[in-house]
């Protein structure tokens, strides 16, 4: 049996990010999961992570992937980002935006900047004279939002 070439796990992972970034999840996880048996990376592991967590619903599986490549590569901003999107389709955005945050610390990306940009950014307080923290602005904060002036 002849070994397979190193080019098709690369040609395998290409194709899966180009199907990842157009929102065809499915069809990126089953191009990670053929990579994943020509070649073992913690970049595959990492977006096998976010895919099985947006496509299948499996998020506490794909946070695991995704902070185990973490493990292996530290300084890899791509695995913080896919593991702030994992936190994200999990609904957990203030983990997501401290992921994102820690991601920016060892490198950052454009992709990282983008999303803190969409996540982290908050209104203005009502009342710019008193702190974001006062009670007043947070009561009236809500009180404007479910009235739907703000």
């Amino acid at each position: 049996m002849e070994p397979v070439p190193q080019e098709d796990a690369e040609k395998l992972l290409s194709r899966a990010l180009a199907a990842f970034s157009s929102g065809e999840y499915q069809a990126a996880l089953a191009q990670l999961e053929r990579a994943l048996k020509l070649q073992d990376n913690p970049l595959l592991h990492s977006y096998l992570g976010l895919c099985i967590a947006k496509e299948r619903g499996q998020v506490k599986k794909g946070r695991e992937l995704c902070l185990a490549s973490l493990d292996l590569e530290p300084e890899n901003p791509a695995h913080y980002l896919n593991l702030a999107r994992v936190h994200q389709a999990a609904g957990d955005k203030l983990l997501a935006i401290d992921v994102l945050r820690k991601g920016m610390s060892v490198g950052g990306s454009d992709e990282i900047k983008a999303l803190l940009a969409t996540l982290g950014t908050r209104k203005p307080p009502p009342l710019s004279f008193l702190s974001r923290d006062h009670i007043l602005n947070k009561w009236l904060g809500i009180a404007l939002s479910r009235v739907g002036l703000r």
